[in-house]
């Protein structure tokens, strides 16, 4: 198992930011790694980028908590799950993870959209933690966000195509408040926290800098997947107990291994 040590920064979220978090449906700039975390997080990730098959893309295959138990552990962080219990309480699963990646100058861009619109979940509650690998700002693609749009309730998408696009939906930009957009500035080692109703997405890297993210998606164990649209989908409890049992169980990995797909099933890495 792996030992990750946080940042002795760390600490619980405040009321204040708690607040923040309920108002804006964002947090930004929370401590996590130290330099010696960060260069471990590059590390990791630049090998497992190199384990890919040449014609599968970083950011398109997800759930690598699944296949590699060095992402689970991760994932697993107790000052990480300190944050998440602030906002979710203390019954809480993971169920996602996926790494956003934007190479220099490779032109592809994360639609505006709303995470909920993809997610079959019920009730929509996940907290999206997004840790930064590399420093992210506006030139080299950071995630854009839209305050307090996560109150307004689903937001309408529409079909988008382009190789570009990491999305096939986007809300029109045209409808997007540019004057209220704000920019979630990461050093390598930090992270955030968003609400899945929460409008963002993010440009091209117009930067020589590379620029990449681990987000884990946490939801309260009351939540509960519609196995009809997403068979695949499993749950692994992180913090406290299940008193509701509404998603199968996911196998934890043994092996660092990768994925090459969206959402497998964990008994794929078996």
């Amino acid at each position: 198992m792996t030992t990750f040590l946080p940042t002795p920064e760390t600490t619980r979220l405040t009321l204040t930011q708690c607040q923040q978090y309920r108002d804006k449906g964002y947090l930004k700039g929370l401590p996590l790694f130290d330099t010696v975390g960060v260069r471990e997080l590059a590390s990791r990730f630049t090998q497992l980028s190199e384990q890919l098959p040449e014609e599968c893309d970083i950011s398109r295959v997800n759930c690598w908590h699944k296949a590699n138990r060095w992402i689970y552990d991760l994932s697993r962080t107790p000052a990480l799950l300190d944050y998440v219990e602030d906002l979710l309480g203390p019954n809480f699963i993971l169920w996602g993870s996926q790494f956003f990646a934007k190479f220099p100058h490779d032109g592809t861009v994360v639609p505006w959209h709303q995470d909920a619109q993809y997610w079959p979940l019920s009730p929509r509650h996940v907290v999206t933690a997004w840790i930064a690998i590399f420093d992210t700002d506006e030139l080299n693609g950071a995630m854009r966000i839209v305050p307090g749009s996560h109150q307004s309730g689903p937001a309408e998408h529409r079909p988008v195509d382009g190789t570009h696009y990491i999305l096939n939906q986007e809300i029109a930009p045209g409808s997007i408040p540019l004057s209220e957009i704000v920019s979630l500035n990461l050093r390598a080692g930090q992270i955030s926290l968003h609400d899945d109703g929460l409008i963002h997405g993010s440009s091209a890297n117009a930067s020589q800098r590379m620029r990449a993210g681990l987000a884990f998606r946490y939801s309260p164990t009351d939540v509960k997947c519609d196995l009809s649209i997403w068979p695949n989908f499993e749950s692994y409890l992180v913090r406290g107990q299940d008193d509701f049992q509404h998603n199968p169980t996911g196998k934890i990995p043994t092996q660092n291994g990768i994925t090459t797909s969206m959402f497998p099933h964990a008994s794929e890495f078996s």
